[in-house]
């Protein structure tokens, strides 16, 4: 049976710049089945989940219910909820975390302080093993539960620190999933790749391999993060940081200054995935490059900085594109062309 998650990997859809945006987790734990909009369509009350939503909105804050991988009949009670928020931010991630009687407290929380970074004490520091988010609600998309289920089982078996998450984006990237601390998501994976992923984790790096993006920024700047990543080889978690994003006017690239190289990156095409190290969505040329094509006025376009640690800087131009393999956006839906972040150019800052 076709599914949108075959049909993504069949037309090579780009993976990069396409995570779900949070700077701030907030994950309640709740058993029992998911319904589409799960805050509201599940065992716990709706006038919580209603008002957990409200408090997070525009405050950089996502709310989402979890659960222990396994079986998820309307009977199944918890004694009390496991609850985690987390900060993926560079330079200072963290996570906290307690267990409740029931999510009632939850609504006195300062979301605010929380989607900025600042947990004033609350609860208690995790500092267990990385924590691993696969996307299960079948209720969303059914490649979720198809596909999602049984690699969070498989995780969960092999001694992982893995939970089954509600709704996270990108049904046609299943199994999707992200890990905590550092926020940065994968799609298409598999154990194995989940696996390495919790190892560079825990070791303060992550896996470029099928790499989504980091949840912190909006999708140019996820793109733009991993372009640079894949450019310089750098796979520590926090060494790079995005600086600035800014709509980019017309046209969406400038030449080089001050006689700087420009470096260029080009789509791949339809083929077999890059090596571990590289991105599955650029493949990068070190060659000047030839001055970039006009762009249409209305093609959403962005310049993004990106800051290494140790000083150097990067200025990227992405540009959004409708230009793949149609496809549908999630089961069910009809064919379309999904949009895609594009890395124009990376030009090294001086």
């Amino acid at each position: 049976m076709s599914t949108c998650a075959t049909a993504s990997r069949d037309g090579a859809e780009p993976v990069a710049g396409t995570s779900a945006t949070a700077r701030t987790w907030l994950l309640v734990e709740q058993t029992g089945p998911w319904g589409t909009e799960a805050l509201t369509e599940s065992h716990l009350d709706p006038r919580i989940g209603r008002a957990l939503e409200t408090a997070a909105n525009g405050t950089g804050v996502r709310v989402a219910l979890v659960r222990r991988p396994g079986r998820h009949a309307d009977g199944r009670r918890l004694d009390g909820c496991r609850v985690f928020v987390a900060h993926t931010a560079p330079g200072r991630p963290w996570i906290r975390t307690t267990t409740l009687a029931d999510a009632e407290p939850l609504l006195g929380l300062d979301f605010v302080r929380l989607g900025a970074g600042e947990h004033d004490g609350l609860w208690e520091p995790y500092d267990g093993e990385p924590l691993v988010f696969i996307c299960t609600n079948g209720k969303r998309d059914r490649c979720c539960a198809v596909l999602g289920r049984p690699l969070a089982a498989e995780l969960a078996a092999s001694g992982a620190e893995a939970w089954e998450v509600t709704h996270i984006g990108g049904h046609r990237f299943s199994p999707t999933l992200f890990v905590l601390p550092y926020g940065y998501a994968y799609g298409r994976a598999s154990a194995p790749l989940v696996k390495d992923a919790v190892a560079s984790a825990r070791e303060g790096r992550i896996l470029l391999d099928h790499c989504r993006g980091r949840s912190t920024w909006e999708r140019p700047a996820q793109a733009a993060d991993l372009a640079v990543r894949e450019l310089i080889l750098e796979d520590r978690a926090d060494a790079l940081d995005v600086v600035r994003t800014e709509a980019a006017p017309f046209p969406a690239v400038t030449p080089p200054l001050g006689g700087l190289p420009l470096t260029t990156v080009t789509p791949f095409p339809a083929v077999a995935p890059p090596p571990a190290m590289a991105l599955s969505s650029a493949a990068v040329a070190t060659s000047p490059a030839a001055p970039p094509r006009p762009r249409a006025t209305s093609t959403p376009a962005w310049t993004v900085t990106v800051a290494h640690r140790d000083g150097r800087s990067w200025q990227v131009a992405v540009e959004q594109r409708a230009d793949g393999t149609p496809a549908p956006a999630s089961c069910g839906f009809p064919l379309g062309k999904p949009a895609r972040m594009a890395v124009l150019s990376i030009r090294r800052l001086a």
